[in-house]
């Protein structure tokens, strides 16, 4: 259970708590213990089933010291009452043994739900926190809908089967502990045989766990599965139904859903086995004590270490050493359910962040020269995708990447702001490795707007001061300006304050790459990437897009890929690329005249 020194220590965030749950469930156990253990000698008394004690006896560290002075205790009282007031006495204890017992039952729990619930909040938190600093490349690789479920269901596995095993491993072995020096007290024979027989029916619990933690993970693996399935379908719905294809999504889902579901079935009968199990387990322990001590008292030619009446309270007291036993039992079991939760959230926390900060990052403020590409190669796994690289971008120029589709401009422009780090080469701003530079500084120079513009179901407001914190509206207004995006946000319900929706889906196309322009005027980056920002426009929208990037690109540097090559003929220099190299560059009439590439680019463009 090496994984849950990680639980372990989000719980000592909350050790104050986790102090007042221990102090209480000690006092539970006590006062549980007590209310067996006090109200057979009372009821023994109270009958006359046993000599009443008259003297006080002398005191001495033994058993028969203490059962001797608490018959002279009873005694006394018994003696001294009418036998209905003695009822009613020992009836007002054992309910007020039995009240105290529940209330500091209560309280634990009372002081547990802080550490339990703060717990999964810290560790949902840390575990969304880690998957915002991972680097592009990992959820390439990973799918959305694995991630989701590792953040939900996993994070709340953890609430329902760790924290609730870990409640009942601080709670139970306190109670057996004071049980088994209470047994000891009674009869040391006795309670060594039990000590020897439970070991037994652990073994039997401990393999139908480890069962049950390799189908647990099964499970969790499948409900990840599950929820890429629902996301792609929620995602996609118009595609769906444009290519009829609604039967093989539901197919699809169905065997999915169908297989969590037989998966599921599986492992709630193996958890479900542990309790019952348990209680064989114990039952059979008790029988085989029940049969020893039995033989010891009844058999005349044995002198018997323990009579009839502490026999019976050592049944007693057995009997609820045996339950705490099986809840540890149970709460192992759910240990094991939850621990391929938690590695599924480990993989997460340990996962290989290729794009770390250096341990002694420069902070960059300002852009004031040039950006560089010496030398850099990059492949995805073993899929190169650039080959050696040399390009100089100077400061206050336009650069314009075309080619076909899988050229390699997207990667190439992704670099700049570190999304992905060269296998071979280096990058450098101003002469300085952008490698060697704080990450948070690096992107700060940089303006990013895409193809598929990303917004969030927020404000107008808040979707353009993204990232920043009260933003006079002064200044989200002229960022609308610049961007043509003041004339429809004026016309929303809410103006500036209304709800764009998921994704900004009560807008347009246009509307929303606007928006997204607005953005990156307000950030007002030295250095712009435009990636294909108008190609999926209509024509007017485009025209108003592109009005508002060439706002955008004054006297900045721009790093621009474009499939429409109408788009970028004003640039300073263009650059031909294919299968990951530089085939041409120049000016558009340059690269025009020279009949190459760029040529028939243009003249395919133009013929459609």
């Amino acid at each position: 259970m090496r994984k849950l020194k990680h639980i372990i220590g989000f719980a000592l965030r909350y050790k104050g708590y986790a102090l007042l749950n221990v102090l209480c469930n000690i006092l539970y156990v006590v006062f549980n213990l007590l209310s067996l253990l006090l109200f057979i000698p009372f009821l023994r008394l109270l009958f006359s089933e046993q000599e009443i004690t008259y003297e006080k006896p002398a005191f001495s560290f033994s058993t028969e010291w203490g059962e001797q002075y608490f018959n002279y205790l009873m005694g006394s009282f018994v003696r001294e009452n009418e036998k209905l007031d003695s009822l009613l006495f020992i009836c007002f204890v054992v309910l007020l043994l039995f009240f105290l017992k529940n209330l500091f039952r209560y309280l634990a729990m009372f002081f547990l739900a802080a550490v339990r619930h703060g717990v999964v909040r810290d560790l949902r938190e840390s575990l969304f926190n880690r998957t915002m600093d991972l680097p592009l490349g990992y959820f390439s690789e990973e799918r959305k809908g694995d991630l989701i479920a590792r953040l939900t269901n996993d994070v709340q596995e953890v609430n329902y089967s760790v924290m609730s095993g870990l409640e009942l491993l601080f709670r139970d072995p306190l109670s057996i502990v004071i049980s088994l020096a209470a047994l000891f007290f009674i009869s040391p024979q006795l309670t060594l045989l039990s000590l020897v027989l439970m070991p037994l029916s652990a073994l039997a619990i401990g393999r139908v766990s480890k069962s049950l933690k390799r189908t647990s993970g099964k499970v969790q693996k499948q409900f990840g599965e599950l929820v890429n399935s629902i996301e792609e379908g929620l995602g996609g719905v118009k595609i769906i139904k444009a290519f009829n294809a609604q039967t093989f999504i539901k197919e699809r889902f169905r065997e999915q859903n169908n297989r969590y579901n037989e998966l599921n079935v599986r492992a709630h009968r193996k958890l479900d086995l542990a309790s019952p199990l348990s209680e064989f387990l114990g039952a059979a322990v008790m029988v085989t004590l029940v049969w020893y001590g039995g033989n010891l008292i009844l058999n005349p030619g044995v002198k018997a270490p323990i009579d009839g009446g502490a026999f019976i309270g050592f049944i007693i007291v057995f009997s609820q050493v045996m339950r705490p036993v099986q809840a540890i039992s149970s709460a192992w079991s759910n240990l094991q359910k939850g621990e391929a939760a938690l590695d599924r959230i480990e993989e997460v926390m340990q996962a290989r962040d290729s794009v770390a900060e250096a341990p002694n990052a420069r902070p960059i403020e300002n852009f004031q020269r040039n950006i560089a590409y010496q030398g850099v190669s990059f492949a995805y796994g073993k899929k190169p995708v650039l080959n050696d690289i040399h390009l100089e971008i100077p400061k206050g120029t336009s650069v314009a990447l075309v080619g076909e589709s899988g050229a390699g401009k997207s990667t190439l422009a992704d670099l700049l702001p570190r999304f992905y780090d060269p296998t071979m080469g280096t990058i450098t701003i101003d002469g300085h490795d952008i490698s060697q530079l704080k990450i948070a500084d690096l992107r700060n120079l940089f303006g990013i707007v895409t193809q598929n513009p990303i917004l969030f179901n927020d404000s107008v407001y808040r979707n353009i001061a993204f990232g920043m914190d009260e933003v006079p509206m002064a200044e989200i207004e002229r960022a609308a300006h610049i961007a043509n995006a003041h004339g429809f946000i004026e016309q929303l319900e809410n103006g500036y304050y209304t709800t764009i929706g998921d994704g900004g889906g009560k807008l347009s196309g246009g509307q929303r790459q606007r928006l997204s322009i607005a953005r990156a005027v307000l950030k007002n980056p030295p250095i712009l990437i435009l990636d294909e920002a108008t190609s999926a426009l209509d024509t007017e929208s485009e025209k108003l897009v592109q009005d508002a990037l060439f706002r955008l690109m004054e006297n900045r540097t721009s790093l621009i890929i474009a499939h429409r090559l109408s788009t970028i003929q004003h640039c300073d220099e263009i650059i031909v690329m294919k299968d990951g190299s530089i085939i041409e560059r120049g000016k558009h009439q340059e690269l025009y005249d020279r009949g190459g590439v760029y040529r028939k680019l243009i003249e395919l463009q133009s013929f459609g």
